[in-house]
């Protein structure tokens, strides 16, 4: 019995550790600058976005109700990144788009926190996040919803 037990206390220890490396793993940034440098950048909301992988609160953010005509660029780079001609109202409460300007300014990377699996949408040449991109779009546009945090954006009005 007492054989048994120690089994599974070492068996559920190897199980922990290994989901802690595969979450730090999947989670790991691989910034092109330390993040003591892109806080000197970035604003404490966009740093917390983009670099902590934080997310804003649903219907309070700059970009979920806008409707003006222009581009979305990376609040770290500047880099065109969306555009408003593929925004649409998805209802999430955050902006959301049915495809980048260009796909090579981005990467999908998984995402296991929060107890669950996603596709991470970061900026390609930075490591930042950005927001999780969704299967439930619009299917006459491509099936995608990128929903992304407006803190990780900046609007340019045409």
């Amino acid at each position: 019995m007492k054989r048994s037990i120690v089994a599974l206390m070492i068996l559920s220890v190897i199980t922990w550790v290994g989901c802690q490396d595969s979450i730090g793993q999947a989670n790991a940034k691989r910034l092109s600058k330390p993040a003591a440098e892109w806080k000197k950048v970035l604003n404490p909301n966009a740093y917390h976005i983009m670099v902590e992988s934080g997310t804003e609160p649903p219907f309070h953010n700059a970009y979920y109700n806008n409707h003006e005509k222009g581009v979305y660029v990376s609040a770290a780079t500047g880099e065109v990144l969306f555009s408003s001609d593929d925004k649409y109202d998805s209802g999430t409460g955050w902006p959301s788009f049915v495809k980048p300007v260009d796909r090579k300014k981005i990467k999908i990377v998984k995402d296991y926190s929060d107890g669950m699996e996603r596709d991470e949408v970061i900026e390609a040449s930075t490591g930042l996040h950005l927001g999780h991109v969704f299967d439930d779009g619009p299917e006459d546009r491509g099936g995608k919803r990128y929903c992304m945090n407006s803190g990780a954006l900046k609007f340019i009005k045409k």
